[in-house]
């Protein structure tokens, strides 16, 4: 069970220097319109070492190199304000961020005068957080692989999906943000090798529908071929109820490991069976960090005849991925 206090830095389980805790902020702004935008904010401390790494991405296009995007940047070695308070930051890079009701309320700002850029917006949340770990709310937690889903560093995580609006600004373009997303938080020892996959997706309908997946998939097929993908944890977010997913998965047919067009099956703890659809609108090679590739999309979502919209974040190791393109 998440509880308020879990928005906050937790006291490191272990003495490896590589413990780590994160927030990630995905959000999208123009989806109705021929150019989207995705954007992504996240933070990686690790506290014991005093130091934060931060990227800001800003992407409407299909793109295989980060600075080919509308902005990208990121920073590995920021200092860590003392004490550490993962409610209210100002890091270095221009990222301030509010946590003015715990696991409830996020204000998130973010400025590059020399890119032109202004972002601003609030994350209210439309639930509870869904740990991944608690077989009370989660079904798949007790059956749960410690070698999937990135382990360890997993050992606290919690998604959440929430209602973000504010405003976008960058080279003098002005966007309206107003959009249904997930957030997450997870913390652990996260090593600087990411040596498994994780699938992290969602799809979006309006604040009544949304849903939320972490899958497994393998690269044994190459970069250009469909693989599975496999639940390993999720929920179903429905008019105020969240229920979780016990069984499901699907095929993710790729490009350069992107992937491009996706179809889904999953079946929540009340025995509903939904049926997904989606087909990519962008690409960015996010490295959240030097050692893993996220491959990103934002996906425009079919299910039951509504429409929505939500990212795919494929990650796959760096030693992974020299080893499959290598293979073919």
């Amino acid at each position: 069970m998440i509880r308020p206090e879990d928005a906050q830095f937790h006291p490191p389980t272990s003495d490896d220097p590589l413990w780590a805790e994160t927030n990630y902020f995905g959000l999208y702004a123009g989806q109705d319109t021929d150019a989207p935008v995705n954007i992504g904010v996240y933070g990686l401390f690790r506290e014991p070492l005093g130091v934060a790494g931060s990227t800001v991405s800003i992407n409407s296009k299909r793109v295989t190199m980060p600075w080919a995007a509308d902005y990208w940047d990121a920073w590995e070695h920021l200092a860590l304000p003392r004490p550490g308070d993962l409610l209210h930051y100002d890091l270095a890079n221009g990222l301030r961020v509010d946590c003015t009701k715990p696991n409830q309320i996020w204000d998130v700002d973010y400025v590059d005068e020399a890119a032109e850029l202004e972002l601003s917006f609030r994350f209210t949340a439309l639930m509870e957080p869904y740990d991944i770990n608690d077989p009370d709310q989660d079904p798949l937690a007790a059956r749960r692989d410690m070698d999937l889903t990135w382990g360890h560093a997993y050992a606290g995580h919690f998604d959440l999906t929430g209602q973000v609006e504010g405003e976008l600004s960058l080279r003098g373009k002005r966007l309206a943000i107003d959009c249904v997303s997930t957030m997450d938080h997870s913390w652990g020892i996260r090593a600087e090798r990411q040596t498994s996959r994780l699938c992290w997706l969602h799809a979006h309908f309006s604040p009544d529908l949304a849903i939320h997946g972490l899958f497994d998939f393998t690269t044994e097929n190459g970069p250009d071929a469909p693989s599975p993908l496999s639940l390993t944890h999720g929920y179903v977010l429905e008019r105020g109820t969240v229920r979780g997913l016990k069984a499901g998965g699907g095929t993710a047919w790729r490009s350069g490991f992107y992937p491009e067009r996706v179809e889904l099956r999953v079946t929540d703890t009340h025995d509903v069976t939904w049926d997904l659809n989606g087909a990519a609108l962008t690409t960015f090679p996010w490295q959240a960090w030097p050692g893993t590739v996220g491959h990103n999309c934002l996906h425009r979502w079919s299910c039951n005849g509504q429409t929505g919209y939500g990212e795919i974040m494929d990650f796959i190791g760096l030693g992974e991925l020299g080893a499959a393109y290598n293979r073919f």
